[in-house]
């Protein structure tokens, strides 16, 4: 260990930084002779009202994600869920989802870096590296209930939340396919029975010697009340940032890295009787640079330079649409949950990541999605029962262009489109043999399918798939040789059941079960390895990758003192992958990167997790977490070390995506000064280093992550100021590590690892160093 990491270590311990994980645990528990929790504005947001403060503001944590009737307290499901509120979230200072990657264990939610807002979540080593919008991902996001239907669109700028819930392991049963790692539930603020209005203006930016980019501001503002007194209720809101650029790029000494975001928010609840209908539309609309990408042939891992002629950019524009209804029907809650979103995005990037022109690409992206969920829920003293349907209909077009010039003078075109289509039926219970002991089981049954016109990205004429011009059927003109691409259906079903027991006692319980879930199967929009793929489409005699199956056995506890004081969450797990699915990057000369998306393996990832909270005085609370994942290759179908066999090699490799130990420690004080308040939080995480790359060839660096706020609540009512700090460590992270055949001037070959090929280059996008800002919010 260098004394610089052991320096930070130590002064992370000292400082007791830590997660965000404690309070997502209750502070009260059930008072004696309630049958059902109290769900009323104060304990969904934790209130105590004979309390006084902030801290008193984080507390209760009542979660959705399992669709019983009535949300439950997080300390009571028997499922891994870190969760937070919207006092847990405001003094968090959270303004994204990636702002959440560093608050749990085992949970990476990074986004890929090739474009702004893509996603790469990773949840107990089960993750993806890929930006290829047909993949699948193995951590689904829903936001206010509506599945997010690919990555694209994910990692944006969040304001106006009431909660995160963060469901660790498979969620097949409630959630479908593609949330095999777990789900993450972003849930919006609903319409307010009384005028409340809350405004926000912040600044912040890197604040290193020297200079490394300019500023970032942002403002926002939302209004809610009623239209008519407890039958229509409506919220409106708007959000501005404009980020000059953290970076700054050697190749001309410009800040790199801008964007300029707007969101408009609307949403109408109506009570009509025993029916509740709340509508929310979003408006999002973005722009700003490309990847700052390092190349780290040519630059060093651990600094934050990186040169390149290309500045690239990226446009998204977003619309998302919900419309949810609860109906109090009989003994239960009738739920319908619709869905639309409909999104375009374009990319600029600069592959080769130098200042040279040796490996540019552009892409465009089009979706649109409807989804519709309807459920029925009833809770009783001895059951609790939810049965349902699931519809998803989604519209993928995808077109890449690829300028190689050291290659060919040919520039490549192709990409994909595709129509998919999902159906399911589910049903989830928990049964009581005992006023302790109760019986959980579960089954959802799902079919899918997938109509795709496939281009392969080559040397050829100028076309479109989002156009319609890119060509399937044929010859390509510019290589006789090779087939423009093909055509192809798909469909899968399968049953994935959940098992399992809970025994509980005073404040705390024992669970375990077992659960299994898939990962769709597909096709690649970026075959350019045209041999490869005709090879394995004549062994397999098909065109698509298979899907992937995860069966997890899971045993866990939640243990809490009778006052509330202190908090144990604990959990085992043992994950079995059947045909794991990856994207094998190959670094080459003529295509620049080759991205063959194959079943590759089975393999097997046991883990341990483990989150306490202990409130040490009325106003001091501290935190700490910790992750230990093992993971091993038990079979191997695919040469993944890249040496042209299928051998030892192979088996002995680390799987992608999976850190070996995650652990944090914080705290969060309250003082009071007479009518002011000094609200203190500080956060350390430690994450391992990783593989990224299935070769090992890429890899993301270990990291210590020290964030740290102080706000001080004014004697003015409402308003409040805060100084905060992000990464104060100014530890280089990147988005990926992909190996490219551009490194150093005498760049000596491709697909080597860096121990034996110093100047081998990397496309290895940069996320943001230390950042410090200042913020006003003012709230009524």
């Amino acid at each position: 260990m260098s004394f610089r990491t052991a320096t930070k270590r130590t002064l992370a311990l000292l400082l007791c930084s830590a997660t965000a994980t404690p309070f997502a645990a209750h502070a009260q528990q059930q008072a004696p002779g309630e049958d059902e929790p109290d769900l009323s504005q104060e304990a969904t947001t934790g209130e105590q009202p004979e309390a006084r403060g902030s801290i008193a503001n984080i507390g209760n944590i009542i979660v959705t994600g399992t669709k019983t009737q009535n949300p439950e307290d997080v300390q009571d499901v028997p499922l891994a869920v870190t969760a937070f509120n919207a006092d847990t979230l405001e003094a968090f200072k959270v303004r994204d989802v990636q702002g959440l990657t560093f608050q749990a264990p085992n949970v990476s939610l990074d986004q890929i870096g090739t474009s702004r807002g893509q996603a790469n979540f990773s949840i107990r080593g089960l993750g993806i590296n890929s930006s290829i919008p047909s993949i699948d991902p193995t951590v689904g996001v829903f936001v206010d209930g509506v599945y997010l239907g690919i990555n694209g669109g994910v990692v944006f700028d969040l304001f106006d939340l009431e909660s995160v819930e963060i469901l660790r392991g498979p969620q097949g049963v409630l959630f479908g396919r593609n949330v095999t790692g777990g789900a993450v539930l972003i849930n919006t603020g609903d319409p307010t029975e009384f005028l409340t209005g809350k405004f926000r203006a912040a600044v912040d930016g890197p604040l290193v010697d020297g200079g490394r980019g300019g500023a970032n501001y942002t403002a926002s503002g939302v209004i809610s009340g009623p239209l008519i007194e407890d039958v229509l209720l409506f919220k409106v809101g708007a959000y501005y940032n404009n980020d000059e650029g953290y970076f700054r790029n050697l190749f001309d000494g410009s800040n790199h890295g801008a964007a300029e975001t707007y969101i408009l928010r609307g949403a109408l609840e109506a009570r009509v009787g025993d029916l509740t209908v709340t509508g929310k539309v979003d408006y999002f609309d973005s722009d700003g640079d490309g990847p700052s990408a390092q190349n780290r042939g040519i630059f060093e891992r651990d600094s934050f330079d990186f040169a390149i002629d290309n500045p690239g950019s990226y446009t998204n524009e977003t619309i998302n649409v919900s419309v949810t209804a609860e109906w109090e029907i009989g003994p239960g809650t009738l739920t319908n949950v619709f869905g639309y979103r409909d999104y375009d995005a374009t990319t600029d990037a600069d592959i080769d990541a130098t200042s040279l022109f040796l490996f540019h690409s552009n892409t465009e992206t089009a979706q649109d999605q409807i989804s519709n969920e309807i459920r029925y829920a009833v809770s009783t003293d001895r059951f609790d029962l939810t049965v349902g349907g699931f519809y998803f209909d989604q519209r993928l077009e995808y077109t890449e262009v690829r300028d190689i010039p050291v290659a060919t003078p040919l520039t490549f075109f192709g990409g994909g489109a595709q129509d998919h289509e999902v159906l399911g039926l589910f049903a989830n219970g928990q049964f009581y043999l005992t006023d302790a002991l109760s019986v959980i089981g579960g089954i959802r049954w799902s079919q899918e399918t997938k109509d795709a016109d496939i281009t392969f990205i080559r040397p050829r004429p100028e076309c479109s798939v989002v156009d319609g011009t890119c060509p399937t059927t044929g010859t390509n003109p510019f290589i006789p040789t090779e087939p423009n691409g093909f055509s192809d259906r798909v469909r899968f079903r399968n049953v994935s059941p959940k098992v399992g027991l809970q025994y509980e006692w005073n404040n705390s319980q024992v669970y375990a079960h077992w659960t299994r879930g898939f990962r769709s199967g597909g096709y690649n929009f970026r075959i350019t390895d045209i041999p490869v793929f005709l090879r394995a489409v004549e062994a397999t005699g098909d065109f698509f990758f298979d899907e992937e199956r995860v069966d997890s056995y899971e045993i866990g506890g939640k243990f809490e003192t009778v006052d509330g004081a202190f908090t144990l969450n604990v959990a085992g797990y043992l994950t079995d992958i059947s045909d794991l699915q990856r994207e094998v990057n190959l670094a080459d000369p003529g295509a620049g990167v080759v991205q063959n998306v194959l079943n590759t393996a089975d393999a097997t990832i046991l883990g341990f997790e483990a989150e306490a909270r202990m409130r040490l005085t009325d106003s001091f609370i501290v935190t700490a977490n910790i992750g230990i994942i093992d993971d091993d290759y038990d079979e191997v179908f695919f040469d993944i070390s890249s040496d042209g066999v299928v051998d030892e090699n192979d088996l002995n490799l680390r799987l992608p995506r999976v850190p070996e130990v995650t652990w944090g420690m914080g705290f969060i004080h309250e003082l009071f000064l007479g009518e002011n308040e000094i609200l203190t939080r500080v956060n350390y995480q430690f994450r391992d280093e990783f593989a990224f790359t299935d070769n090992n060839f890429g890899f993301i660096q270990s990291s210590d992550n020290l964030e740290a706020n102080i706000t001080w609540v004014t004697p003015l009512e409402g308003f409040s100021l805060s100084v905060y700090g992000r990464n104060l460590f100014d530890e280089v992270q990147a988005g990926g590590d992909t190996q490219v055949p551009f490194g150093g001037p005498l760049s000596n070959g491709v697909n080597l690892p860096f121990d034996n090929a110093p100047a081998a280059g990397t496309f290895s996008p940069l996320s943001r160093g230390r950042n410090i800002g200042i913020e006003a919010l003012f709230e009524f």
